[in-house]
């Protein structure tokens, strides 16, 4: 758990450190979202977040790539590196300062700076998050918790083969038709690194994910001849080489964050969202079904359920897109640059 670093009130429940989701900072626009993290879990943001704020004009370009922002921007973060992020029903012992609740126009949404202040002590720790197009969150500030081990035995990490593929699934649509803000965000992000794994070559999406929403994000990537072939590859997918062209899809570990790899071999990985890449990978349904007749008198139907179609098409979350290319170190190779002056534009948001 996490307590306050003045006067050891628990801020806190029990929670265990997982990856940081792809989707933290995307999120539908004045739409209200619900938790980013799951109870009892908690991660790190290794990048500079929140304020205080600079200008692209005053930072310039050699500052700005110390801060990991390699394109430029409007502004650039000088907030804290390493915040910490909950769910808000994990938080304890902190009240809201309500003059720093600011919000756009259904929460707060942190402009102000730390807006949960410790009961114990009163120093502001943490800032709650909860306006729309933002994800639930409580993000506790590095310099002012620190960590108290709770006495709940840990949870040892599982390896690829011990995780529950299924359960890690998330489908591209809701029950509603609509497409779920996940795979809006997460689908951008690993097309910005794919784009950087090929250094600005067209490549091909793979099938499952080329016939889900590949004429939707077809202006994300390289125009051209398709010189490189992406394809999904991870946990209980055999990899077998097929030339120098090739570029791997593989998961994220959900508490690590590390990308799966190959046992053998050279292949470029590129990691996507494990929730995306397990619904892609798994198979679909697969029991049998009778093509003819009729079921006998007196037998129940137990038919299958009709795969969930979307009530419009696929939108890619632009900003996600952009975001994650200006944060990778590779886009500033001239070919990347080029290619970015190009093709950085399409998104809704």
């Amino acid at each position: 758990m996490f307590v306050c670093a003045g006067c050891g009130t628990e801020l806190t429940a029990p929670v265990s450190r997982v990856a940081l989701p792809d989707h933290t900072d995307y999120g539908a626009w004045e739409q209200l979202h619900p938790p980013l993290m799951e109870p009892a879990t908690y991660a790190l943001n290794p990048r500079p977040t929140g304020p205080p704020w600079r200008l692209w004009d005053d930072v310039g370009e050699d500052l700005a790539a110390e801060q990991g922002v390699y394109l430029p921007q409007y502004s650039v973060s000088f907030g804290s590196r390493d915040r910490i992020v909950i769910a808000p029903g994990d938080s304890r012992g902190m009240a809201l300062i309500l003059e720093k609740c600011e919000g756009y126009c259904m929460g707060i949404d942190g402009r102000d700076g730390p807006n949960l202040a410790c009961e114990g002590c009163g120093r502001p720790v943490a800032t709650r998050m909860d306006d729309c197009g933002l994800w639930q969150t409580v993000w506790l500030e590095p310099d002012q918790v620190r960590r108290r081990p709770s006495g709940v035995p840990a949870v040892p990490v599982p390896g690829w083969d011990e995780l529950d593929l299924e359960a890690c699934a998330v489908a591209p649509v809701e029950l509603d038709g609509s497409w779920n803000f996940r795979w809006q965000a997460a689908v951008p992000v690993a097309l910005a690194r794919l784009v950087v794994a090929c250094e600005g070559r067209p490549v091909t999406l793979p099938g499952p994910l080329a016939d889900l929403v590949g004429d939707a994000v077809a202006g994300y990537l390289p125009a051209g001849p398709p010189a490189l072939t992406a394809r999904l590859a991870g946990p209980g997918r055999p990899v077998t080489p097929s030339g120098n062209g090739e570029v791997l899809l593989v998961p994220r570990h959900p508490v690590t964050g590390e990308p799966w790899r190959p046992p053998h071999g050279t292949a470029t990985v590129v990691p996507l969202d494990i929730g995306v890449w397990a619904h892609l990978a798994l198979p679909g349904e697969t029991s049998p079904q009778p093509a003819t007749g009729t079921l006998p008198e007196g037998v129940l139907r137990d038919d299958y359920v009709v795969p969930l179609r979307p009530w419009r098409g696929f939108r890619p979350h632009g900003r996600a897109f952009r975001d994650t290319l200006a944060h990778l170190p590779g886009i500033r190779r001239p070919e990347l640059r080029a290619y970015y002056d190009r093709y950085s534009g399409p998104g809704p948001y």
